[in-house]
């Protein structure tokens, strides 16, 4: 064989061979891109708000402990501005993998198609059950049929009140019905006067919306009717909320006071100012730090009572929420299904205060042996959602604006007939409102073919 055979047969193996390794590197960069850099671990994003993502962290370590192959990168966002920046960052492809979404949230950025759908991996796990999770936050995740969030802690509304106040005013067993309630609540009032004292059976903060809804939540009737196509508050059911809220005004047995006049509910309950106020979970470690050791024993929580038995409240809380843009869904997942374990969610509790979402994780004796939680865990079980309609948040404005507007219009000198005239106009003009917010969603209904 000559030199030049020879050379030239050099320079085929040698070309064949930057070809095979051209190759092998595509074959590697798309294997890698499928499956993460085998040289290192996959990075998957994660955004969690306020005091839940100071904490997430240390759960995370955990994850990453048992999963050695994905790392977590944890951003906390205050809540104040956390809505705006996960619409911004959807509008500029720049979405995390996961986050946390108020469930109130859920169905707005279903609809502009930021979530990627969980039924098929909730069908598959062994550890995201939905039948172990209360009802009323487990359905705050459905929009339109798809499941978009797993719940990872719920928050509802109910009762803190004086034990001392309502027992003075004769009172041995809390009320069920709104009838029992407000006979109830004049008794404390009549007691807190006969004492000498100023203060009032009840605090409904006027620019707040929740305790209004909690009430009409307790109806069988819905706040937006047909699918979430019109307003319903003309409805005889919230009628009757508003008129009950109404009524607490005209008979004197709430103050006409705004969140802002009572920053410190907590101190204004221990000093006498109300004997009763709507809160969440997070007031139980408020009263327990900022009361003194021999008031501890004053507060007590309660059920909410209903039109005519045990009420309904707000399904409240946060979810856990793959994006549809995520370059690694199945890991996030995972996470997912990592926090939603109850020895991990009883932990979650522990760093945080925040109600499980699962019943089984409610099987604690740090649960179940305080009696504070013990009111929430039935509450729980009587939980309904929000409309899931990406307009809510809108319509929570309009409701709030409108029962504030309708409560500074009521006085002691309100006859039934002038209330139930304050009430035809708030109804109809929160109809009107809502209907004209809802036109867009009217009209991409109907092109869909929606029922």
């Amino acid at each position: 064989m000559t030199r030049a055979v020879l050379a030239g047969a050099a320079i085929a193996a040698i070309a064949a061979g930057i070809v095979a390794g051209i190759v092998a590197g595509i074959v590697a960069g798309i294997v890698a891109g499928a499956c993460g850099d085998p040289r290192g671990p996959t990075t998957i994003r994660l955004w969690a708000l306020g005091r839940e993502g100071e904490v997430v962290g240390a759960l995370v370590r955990e994850f990453e402990r048992d999963h050695p192959g994905i790392r977590v990168e944890v951003q906390q966002l205050p809540f104040m501005s956390a809505h705006e920046k996960l619409l911004t960052a959807f509008v500029g492809d720049a979405t995390p993998d996961l986050a946390q979404l108020g469930n109130t949230w859920v169905p707005e950025l279903a609809a502009l198609g930021a979530l990627a759908p969980l039924d098929d991996w909730i069908t598959a796990s062994s550890i995201v059950d939905g039948a172990d999770y209360f009802s009323g936050i487990w359905d705050s995740n459905e929009v339109d049929g798809a499941r978009y969030g797993v719940p990872w802690y719920v928050d509802t509304r109910l009762v803190f009140y004086r034990k001392d106040l309502f027992a003075a005013a004769g009172i041995a067993s809390w009320p069920v019905s709104w009838s029992a309630w407000r006979d109830t609540m004049r008794a404390v009032k009549a007691s807190i006067t006969a004492s000498g004292g100023s203060g009032f059976a009840i605090l409904l903060p006027l620019d707040e919306y929740e305790q209004l809804l909690t009430l009409a939540l307790s109806s069988d009737e819905p706040v937006v009717r047909d699918h979430g196509r019109y307003g319903n508050f003309r409805s005889a059911g919230f009628r009757g909320a508003l008129a009950f809220y109404l009524e607490t005004f005209v008979e004197g047995l709430a103050p006409m006071a705004t969140q802002v006049q009572v920053p410190n509910p907590w101190n204004e309950l221990a000093r006498g100012y109300f004997a009763s106020f709507f809160h969440g979970p997070w007031s139980i470690g408020e009263f327990k730090r900022r009361l003194p050791p021999a008031q501890q024993a004053l507060w007590e929580t309660a059920p909410v009572p209903g039109p005519a038995g045990p009420g309904a409240s707000i399904a409240g809380g946060s979810s856990l929420v793959v994006f549809r843009a995520s370059a690694h869904p199945h890991e996030a997942w995972q996470l997912i299904e990592y926090l939603s374990r109850p020895a991990v969610q009883r932990q979650f509790y522990d760093l945080t205060g925040d109600l499980p979402p699962r019943r089984s994780t409610w099987n604690d004796a740090r649960l179940t042996g305080d009696d504070h939680i013990r009111a929430f865990r039935d509450q729980l079980e009587r939980m309904r959602r929000v409309p899931p309609v990406p307009e809510w948040e809108r319509i929570a404005t309009e409701m709030r604006f409108m029962s504030e507007r309708a409560a500074r219009q009521v006085s002691a000198s309100t006859t039934p007939a002038q209330l139930a005239a304050i009430i035809d106009a708030a109804v109809s003009e929160l109809d009107a409102r809502v209907d004209q917010m809802l036109e867009k969603r009217r009209w991409m209904l109907a092109r869909r073919g929606a029922p």
